[in-house]
Parts: structure tokens; C-alpha cells; sequence
């Protein structure tokens, strides 16, 4: 009889072990291509906007344009979600590639983190930029929480995939959006959050 057990025991052990595995999958953002706008300024309002974009399987990416920044947003937002701006302080663009952090169990694929290139202006030099991956918590269908988790300075910094991606495997599932410290990583430049 125990001999019967031990594979058994061994076969269920190896599917739990399976079970949640990690992996990254990536997806393109083209303003001009995978972006609808769904609200812009008049003529006289300023230069501002805000766009709808495909991202990972259903999971949109919602970006908000103000004055040469940028807030993104990824994931399914409440209301509440939708005013709050984070951004980082001086001008700023969006990379055209999003790494989703995903995790499958089984047939089941949930993208719960995000991890996209910025690009930040230097105010003392227009032609230097500094390069850093934030990390943010993608928000789901029944917990519409999203927000940025961290920061991680990819300029001069050759670890900085890896350092990204550990910290959304081991920080976004659980972040609480608004109330957690975001996690920096190197000399990042200011970045904010503005609740509406």
C-alpha cells in the first residue's frame, strides 16, 4: 500500500510545485495604434489627455497626458482610480514596451504586476534623459486597486530588469495603494501621487 502512496504523494507534489509559476509576457504601446482617446482638452484648456489602450489580454492601460507627463494606470480602475496621478515631477514619456509579471495556475493566466520604461527629462540638460522602470500593481476585475509599487534607476544599472521584476514578484500582489511606501531602488528622479 505504501508503495502506491509514494507516487501519488510525489505526482500531487510536483503539480503544487506548478502550481502559480511566474513568468513575464510582453506587450506593445503605440499611442497612435493600440490607444483610443476617450477625453482632451478644448481649444484654451491647456494640453492635456487621457487614453484607453490594449494591453495584456483584456487588461487595459490607461494613460494620463498633462503638460509633457505622463500617469499610467494598468489594469481594471474603480472610480476612485481613475483621479489619482502619479507621475513623475519633470517631463517624462512612456516606453512602447510593458512587461506584464503574469501567473499561471493551470489554464489561468493573471498579469499582476507591470514593469514600463520611462524616460525622464533632465531640467539642467534638455539632450540628457534618465532612464528608470516603474513597477506597479495591476488592478483586477473584483479588486480594483492598482497603482506604482516602486522605482528601480535602469540608467547605469545593469541589474535593473532583475531587480524589477523581484520586487513585483515579491511586493505587488499584497501593496496597499495609498498607504504602503513605495520601494526605490538607486537615485531615482521625484515622483509623485496626486489623490483628486
Amino acid at each position: 500500500m505504501r508503495a502506491l502512496l509514494i507516487p501519488l504523494v510525489l505526482a500531487a507534489f510536483c503539480q503544487t510545485a506548478r502550481a502559480g509559476d511566474i513568468s513575464s509576457a510582453y506587450t506593445d504601446l503605440d499611442w497612435e495604434k493600440d490607444c483610443v482617446t476617450y477625453a482632451q482638452a478644448a481649444e484654451g484648456e491647456g494640453d492635456w489627455a487621457s487614453l484607453a489602450c490594449s494591453g495584456y489580454r483584456g487588461y487595459p492601460v490607461l494613460i494620463g497626458y498633462d503638460d509633457a507627463r505622463e500617469s499610467l494606470f494598468y489594469g481594471f480602475p474603480s472610480h476612485d482610480m481613475t483621479s489619482v496621478w502619479e507621475s513623475f515631477s519633470a517631463l517624462n514619456t512612456a516606453g512602447p514596451k510593458v512587461e506584464w509579471r503574469v501567473e499561471t495556475d493551470g489554464d489561468i493566466a493573471i498579469p499582476f504586476a507591470a514593469i514600463h520604461r520611462r524616460s525622464i527629462s533632465n531640467p539642467e540638460d534638455e539632450n540628457k534623459s534618465t532612464e528608470v522602470l516603474v513597477v506597479a500593481k495591476v488592478a483586477q476585475p473584483d479588486v480594483q486597486e492598482g497603482c506604482t509599487v516602486g522605482l528601480v534607476l535602469a540608467t547605469g544599472n545593469p541589474q535593473a530588469n532583475d531587480q524589477a521584476r523581484k520586487l513585483a514578484d515579491e511586493k505587488a500582489k499584497g501593496f496597499a495603494c495609498g498607504k504602503d511606501k513605495r520601494v526605490v531602488i538607486g537615485n531615482a528622479p521625484d515622483f509623485g501621487r496626486v489623490d483628486n
